[in-house]
């Protein structure tokens, strides 16, 4: 498995929707037998996966870097985690809408490099 995600990150990594669409052909011609699912995924969502190209480098290298999902995430599981069950579905998501709009005081800072 990380010798497809080492070639995966080709895809996201390349310089241009052009180098990226090879690098997607040569993945799918090394490691499509064994991860057909996958390859057929990135290919029926590449129109919409394609626009990240747009960007310039900086920001696509901030989408990619999953360090402030992985916040997010972390942030919710320690929400959930103290108060245990909720009396209704509504409950839950004003707790989750808290933490966001106390998480979000954080991302004031800009990207680095």
């Amino acid at each position: 498995m990380k010798a497809f995600m080492a070639n995966l990150k080709c895809v996201y990594k390349a310089a241009t929707i052009n180098a990226a669409e090879i690098a997607l052909d040569e993945l799918d011609a090394k490691w499509g037998d064994k991860y057909p699912m996958v390859i057929q995924f990135w290919r029926t969502k590449w129109p919409t996966l394609s626009t990240y190209f747009k960007y310039p480098e900086y920001v696509r290298k901030a989408i990619y870097t999953t360090n402030a999902v992985e916040a997010v995430h972390r942030q919710f599981r320690k929400l959930t985690k103290i108060k245990g069950g909720f009396a209704n579905e509504n409950s839950l998501l004003k707790l989750l809408y808290a933490g966001i709009l106390k998480a979000s005081e954080r991302w004031t800072h800009p990207v680095q490099n």
